[in-house]
Parts: structure tokens; C-alpha cells; sequence
């Protein structure tokens, strides 16, 4: 089960029985409790193994949904929770286009997982999404890149339900230590950003007076 309101520490889903293994967990869940962005812990089949208090804040809003709700699988949420829209901005290129790219490398790696396969036929099932997965997302791949599959480090937007912070960005940043990682779980983290602070400066290095440079300038990218 994920995180209940409350103030109490996320419960992790249940893993191999060790003492250790579960006090690693135990407070590993206090840790995420101390950080003010939303921060999920999950499995290979996006299964949410403990999530924070601002995670669920994020997503208070969401109506129940039978196999799609946030604190139980981020990547059903995202393809077929018929709100996550309200949430996450941008919704088909920003999140479900990444997604559909995270289960088709997950497919490539762990073809057999039931969970991950049924997600598979419940995306055959809808002409719509089975049309994004066969032709659209590679199409978005040629045009994107790669490395926009990727979601550690990518900027996302999203509407925020706390109207002080409203339509704002955030950035992926995932982490996996070595406990996580030999579990088969990462971390994500949402570092919501200041809409407030200024772009940072590139500061270009000095040059001797009269040279020339040869360098053209290319715009950076996100996400």
C-alpha cells in the first residue's frame, strides 16, 4: 500500500523478508516524508512501493479509478486515469508519449512480466492508444530523440492543486542506491520549480582580445 494521510510513514509494498531489508525500507520511508516535493518509490512494473505526503497532496484530487490511481501504479495513471490530465500538464507529449516509451523498454527487458504485459492488451484494447504506441511514439522518437524517452532530468509541467504554486514545472530527478537497485526499485522525485526564479547565467570563458571564436551556439533543451 502507498502512503496513507496522516503524517505516518509510507508503508512499503511487501519484499523479500529480511530485518534488514524492511528497516532499510521503514526508514528510507521517513526519509521521503522529509522532503517537501513529491517523491515515489517503484518496482520495474511501476507498482508505487511507498510514496510521500506531498506526492498524495499532488494528486488529492483524483477520483477513485479501479486499476489507475496514483499510489498504486504511476504508469496506469498516467495512460489511463481519465484525470491525469488535470494534474500533469501537457499530458499526451509531456507524459503519456515518455510512458509509453518507459513500458516499451520495459517490454524489451522483461517480456514475460504479466503485469507488464497486461497493461500491453489493456493499451490493445483502445484503437486510439494502440495507434500512439504503434506509429505515434515511434514517430515522436524520430522527431525528439532518444534521449527524450529518458525522464531522469526531464521538465515537466504540471497544475498544481495548492493555487500558491498553480501551473508550474518540475523536474525528474531519479535516484536508485544500492539497496533500492537490488530490490528492482527507483525513486522519483518531482523537484517542483519557482516559477519566481531567474534563469540561471551561462557564463561563457574569457577569450584573449581579437580572437575569434569558432563555436556556434545551440539552444539547450529540456526533458
Amino acid at each position: 500500500m502507498a502512503h496513507q494521510a496522516g503524517g505516518q510513514r509510507p508503508a512499503p509494498r511487501p519484499v523479500p523478508e529480511t530485518c534488514e531489508t524492511q528497516a532499510y525500507l521503514q526508514d528510507y520511508g521517513a526519509l521521503l516524508e522529509y522532503l517537501t516535493c513529491p517523491s515515489l518509490v517503484v518496482d520495474r512494473n511501476w507498482n508505487v512501493v511507498m510514496a510521500n505526503s506531498a506526492f498524495e497532496t499532488l494528486f488529492s484530487g483524483m477520483r477513485p479509478h479501479p486499476t489507475a490511481m496514483p499510489g498504486e501504479n504511476f504508469l496506469r495513471f498516467v495512460l489511463f486515469h481519465p484525470d491525469a490530465g488535470d494534474v500533469l500538464g501537457e499530458h499526451e507529449p509531456g507524459w503519456c508519449l515518455p510512458m509509453l516509451a518507459q513500458l516499451r523498454s520495459a517490454l524489451e527487458t522483461y517480456g514475460h512480466d504479466h503485469d507488464l504485459q497486461a497493461v500491453r492488451r489493456e493499451i490493445a484494447q483502445d484503437p486510439i492508444m494502440e495507434a500512439a504506441y504503434r506509429q505515434g511514439l515511434p514517430h515522436w522518437i524520430r522527431a525528439v530523440g532518444e534521449a527524450a524517452t529518458r525522464l531522469d532530468g526531464a521538465v515537466r509541467l504540471l497544475h498544481h492543486p495548492d493555487p500558491r504554486r498553480g501551473r508550474t514545472e518540475c523536474r525528474i530527478v531519479e535516484e536508485s542506491p544500492q539497496p533500492l537497485r537490488e530490490l528492482g526499485y527507483r525513486r522519483l522525485t518531482m523537484v517542483l520549480r519557482d516559477p519566481r526564479r531567474p534563469t540561471a547565467t551561462v557564463r561563457r570563458p574569457r577569450r584573449p582580445r581579437g580572437a575569434v571564436s569558432h563555436l556556434s551556439v545551440v539552444p539547450a533543451s529540456e526533458g
